[in-house]
């Protein structure tokens, strides 16, 4: 039985139900006699015979409409006996002492068995309302431990569970006195959440600041929470079962604050990862091409020393070369700083692969890069400088490792990304390749496969994947046929709207 299913069952009928006692009444007017009656028609005349018959009637009265209307049918058997069955006939008046002492024992057992048989069903009652209770309540404990419920999806369940028009969630302001369950005065509570229809006074103030009524029904839970029920007041045994409620609400919302709470720790544990990392990027990493930017400018200062041009050309490449190399990681750093504190954001529009791939490859060397683009593709909804990047970071980490070893740029229209038709470039390497593992770790922050090629932070295809994934997009690596490593960008194709 679900929680709306038991909600709805016992608003119905809190106890045998209303039609079915109604019936029991009648049946207690309507079957005494018509049993006289036919105890008459077949010609019965044994006093015995007749009170079992009438018992048995008084049981079934029992059974229909419950205790109230078997004790009225007992009493008004007793009086059909008494006037039919017993001397003097057509009288209430009882001549033999036997008839007497059979028409006591005919109303105490009657009375006896309505007792019974009302006690029986009322147990059985609650027996299932019980069943179903601790059904509700394992529910939510599996839902909390499973971290499969929310405050939301908890007061609806509350709501149905007792029949309730509305439930809501409160929290005690800080620094309010008294912020913990046994707290009394009405205090500054906040709205957390609202499942159903909300009392007259909480309609146009959610979610907001105010004082939280009691409602028809209303529980402190630990943790400076209210629960409050609006719709009808309720049993006392409901009321000990909302208190039930309210530890399971304890339970969760402790578990949504350690969540959270590691969550923070997480990200603090990352933070300090990304600052131990900037450091040693800092102290070795950007120390290098600034002390060849140093030594070449030191050089060419140097009085009384003549350079050839050719010599001279040499000291201005080595600057501009270490400069772009100190661009570039600069530019990393920045970005995954963004992309850590959820700081990047696309704008989206149509991008063709020749014009991105273009200007991302611009800077590179093109003396072992193929460019082998589909003509007529369709183009991707993508943010152009993003995705410029994500391909200049995939190439340059190509060339690094593929010494001077083919590249091959490629694009095709193939699958689906979240079922929408995908655009896809694959860079692809002819270098050693990377292992299973190592195609795990390429994607983390301040990895360096091997320590190839020249130095770096290992931020490229960090930021290459963060960049993508920003632009509702996926990168992936796989092994290619013969040797080396494919780089896979796909992105959803444009709808031709600019978001």
């Amino acid at each position: 039985m679900t929680c709306e299913d038991y909600g709805m069952a016992r608003l119905a009928a809190p106890e045998l139900g209303r039609v079915r006692t109604l019936v029991g009444f009648a049946l207690a007017l309507a079957l005494p006699p018509l049993l006289e009656w036919g105890t008459f028609t077949a010609g019965g005349d044994f006093l015995a015979a007749d009170v079992l018959l009438q018992v048995a009637g008084v049981v079934a009265v029992a059974l229909v409409g419950g205790l109230w209307p078997a004790l009225l049918g007992a009493l008004w058997s007793s009086l059909i006996l008494n006037y039919f069955s017993t001397e003097p006939f057509g009288s209430l008046e009882i001549a033999d002492a036997e008839n007497l002492l059979t028409l006591v024992i005919f109303v105490a057992v009657a009375v006896s068995v309505s007792l019974v048989v009302g006690l029986a069903a009322r147990r059985s009652r609650e027996a299932a309302i019980a069943s179903a209770d601790a059904s509700t309540l394992g529910e939510l404990a599996r839902g909390v431990l499973a971290a499969e419920d929310t405050l939301q999806g908890f007061l609806h369940h509350v709501r149905t569970h007792f029949g309730m028009a509305g439930a809501a969630l409160f929290v005690r302001d800080e620094g309010d006195e008294g912020d913990d369950a046994r707290a009394t005065g009405p205090g500054t509570w906040t709205m957390l959440a609202l499942d159903g229809t909300p009392s007259a006074s909480e309609e146009g103030d959610l979610p907001g600041r105010r004082t939280a009524g009691d409602g028809d029904a209303a529980i402190r839970v630990p943790g400076g929470l209210k629960l409050v029920l609006h719709g009808r007041p309720l049993t006392s045994r409901e009321q000990r079962l909302l208190v039930a409620f309210g530890s399971q609400l304890a339970a969760l919302r402790q578990r949504q604050q350690l969540s959270a709470s590691a969550e923070e720790n997480r990200r603090l544990a990352e933070g300090n990862i990304m600052r131990t990392a900037i450091l040693r990027a800092v102290s070795h990493d950007l120390r290098t091409p600034l002390a060849g930017i140093k030594l070449a400018v030191t050089s060419l200062r140097q009085p009384g020393v003549g350079f050839s041009v050719e010599e001279e050309d040499e000291l201005l490449g080595t600057i501009e070369a270490s400069s772009d190399r100190l661009a570039s990681l600069i530019d990393n750093l920045l970005d995954m700083s963004r992309l850590s504190g959820d700081a990047a954001t696309a704008h989206l529009g149509p991008v063709h692969w020749p014009d991105v791939v273009g200007a991302a490859l611009r800077g590179l060397p093109s003396e072992n890069v193929r460019i082998l683009l589909e003509p007529n593709a369709p183009p991707v909804q993508a943010d152009f400088g993003m995705l410029e990047r994500v391909i200049a970071n995939i190439a340059e980490n190509a060339q690094k490792h593929a010494g001077s070893a083919d590249i091959v740029v490629t694009s095709a229209v193939s699958g689906t990304l979240r079922e929408v038709p995908a655009g896809e470039l694959r860079i692809r390497d002819h270098g050693p390749g990377v292992g299973a593992d190592g195609m795990v770790r390429m994607f983390q922050p301040f990895q360096r496969l091997d320590d190839a090629g020249p130095s770096g932070v290992g931020l490229g295809l960090a930021v290459a994947r963060g960049f993508t994934e920003v632009m509702g997009g996926e990168l992936l690596a796989e092994p290619a046929p013969g040797g080396g490593l494919a780089m896979i960008i796909r992105l959803p194709l444009s709808t031709g709207v600019r978001l």
